[in-house]
């Protein structure tokens, strides 16, 4: 078996293997160290916007959160220590990146390239996520900017801030985090703001020792603040996916945070969102709205037209200087397993087949690959709640589809068109419905498609993914 990524996808499913017997799989890292997006982005004030007792394995708790909102240090340590404890290490191959993957069907494997060698395998798994391609606007003359820029997801520590003129682009959930952090030492900071986000307070409180005490010797304590974060996330999902009316006591908050950390009406007015709210991904931060406030930071609403060697050149003719330009524009969430070419029965080729847009069944398998299941794959992203509930979902699934494929006789399993093609049908009908439909968001393709998010609550994917049903595949001696 072959795992492509060390995010909490790919080692929540290797851990779910070992923990059922199964030790022949490798795990494949393009990177030198595990950890994924909590490796990648190490932007100042970089933190997971959903409570650590939720944001972790329900099979490993950790007591010792310091904060219930975690910094990316601790999420990072985290991850390793299962690592460690769960013995994968020597199943890992860092600076490996997967390039390609072909099924040869005569002989049930699939030979998978990377940028060192060929591995071959009955099992293809990959968990390389939704979140892990950064992208840069295409924006004219972008290359032409004479000082520093980067990517908030490849954050250049050596560039000097402090008392630098920094433009920010973008005002996603990383921007929110790391622009009250950069306007602490830059002399001034200009945020490039397209639409603006629905900001939310975050209650985040610091774990005190007593606290700690009682999570370690008492557990059923805090998996009872996992399981009131867990109610709230699916009301939430109800709300965007069902009833949008049940969001609107979320939109009045929303308001009052404006209104009590933003006191220039003007300035009030660029930061309410003329979307509905859960159309864009909702951010919980409480340091963001005051650091718009401050007197060294701007809200640039005005359409960008070109970068220019000095700085951004806006759409009136207007040249906005700055000494570093920092891109908080997100992730090719769309572009599922990224530059990997992938070929399936009949050398059919899955960028061919997803050209009008990612798909699979249960977000895992696809019509034509078999033995290949991905993990965090099409429509498996919530508009609310914590993904590492999904990916255990997911690890389970594969692991019986493991089980399958250990009988003897069984070559491979293909999931069958049609029952893929009814599963995506209602996904999209549903998704119509739901308010991801209402906005353009990274959630959808410019098409509309939203290919991300799944259209329900997380109990019905619990549900679903349950047990293996052996009918939806080809069974194939």
């Amino acid at each position: 078996m072959l795992i492509v990524g060390t995010g909490f996808g790919g080692i929540g499913t290797a851990v779910e293997l070992k923990r059922a017997g199964f030790t022949d799989f490798t795990i494949l890292e393009s990177a030198a160290e595990p950890g994924g997006v909590w490796r990648d982005n190490t932007y100042p004030g970089a933190a997971c916007d959903i409570p650590s007792p939720l944001y972790s394995y329900s099979f490993e708790p950790n007591p010792r959160w310091p904060k219930r909102f975690s910094y990316q240090p601790d999420i990072l340590a985290y991850l390793r220590r299962v690592i460690a404890k769960y013995g994968l290490e020597p199943h890992i191959r860092y600076r490996t990146e997967v390039t390609g993957a072909a099924f040869d069907a005569g002989r049930g494997v699939w030979r998978v390239e990377t940028t060192g060698e060929t591995y071959e395998a009955n099992v293809f798994v990959p968990a390389v996520g939704q979140l892990s391609r950064p992208v840069l606007p295409d924006l004219p003359n972008r290359e032409s900017f004479a000082g520093d820029a980067f990517h908030s997801a490849r954050w250049d520590h050596g560039v000097e801030l402090t008392g630098k003129r920094v433009a920010v682009i973008g005002t996603g959930a990383s921007a929110v985090q790391f622009v009250p952090e950069l306007r602490k030492h830059a002399k001034h900071v200009t945020v490039f703001q397209r639409t603006p986000p629905y900001v939310m307070a975050k209650s985040d409180p610091s774990y005190r020792r007593w606290q700690h005490w009682l999570f370690e010797h008492l557990p059923p304590t805090q998996l009872l603040g996992r399981l009131r974060i867990f109610l709230l996330a699916e009301y939430a999902t109800y709300a965007m996916t069902k009833h949008p009316m049940l969001a609107k006591m979320f939109e009045l908050r929303t308001a009052q945070l404006r209104r009590r950390h933003i006191k220039d009406p003007e300035l009030r007015a660029k930061l309410k969102p003329a979307y509905p709210l859960g159309c864009k991904r909702i951010l919980f931060t409480n340091e963001y709205l005051p650091a718009l406030a401050q007197p060294n930071v701007d809200v640039e609403t005005r359409r960008i037209s070109s970068i220019t060697p000095r700085g951004v050149l806006v759409e009136d003719g207007t040249e906005l200087e700055a000494d570093v330009v920092v891109y908080g524009t997100g992730f090719a969430a769309t572009e599922f397993l990224g530059r990997m070419k992938v070929t399936g029965l009949d050398g059919r080729s899955l960028r061919d087949e997803w050209a009008g847009g990612a798909r699979a069944y249960l977000g895992m398998a696809v019509p034509g690959f078999p033995n290949m299941f991905c993990v965090y794959g099409p429509n498996t992203n919530l508009g609310a709640g914590s993904i590492i509930y999904m990916i255990e979902r997911q690890a389970r699934y594969i692991r019986q589809a493991v089980e399958q494929l250990s009988r003897p006789g069984v070559s491979y399993v293909d999931v069958r068109a049609d029952v893929e093609e009814r599963y995506d049908r209602e996904v999209q009908k549903r998704l119509g419905h739901s308010v991801w439909s209402a906005c353009t968001s990274w959630y959808r393709q410019a098409d509309g498609r939203v290919t991300t998010n799944w259209p329900g609550l997380v109990t019905e994917y619990d549900r679903r993914t349950r047990r293996l049903e052996v009918a939806d595949y080809r069974v194939v001696a």
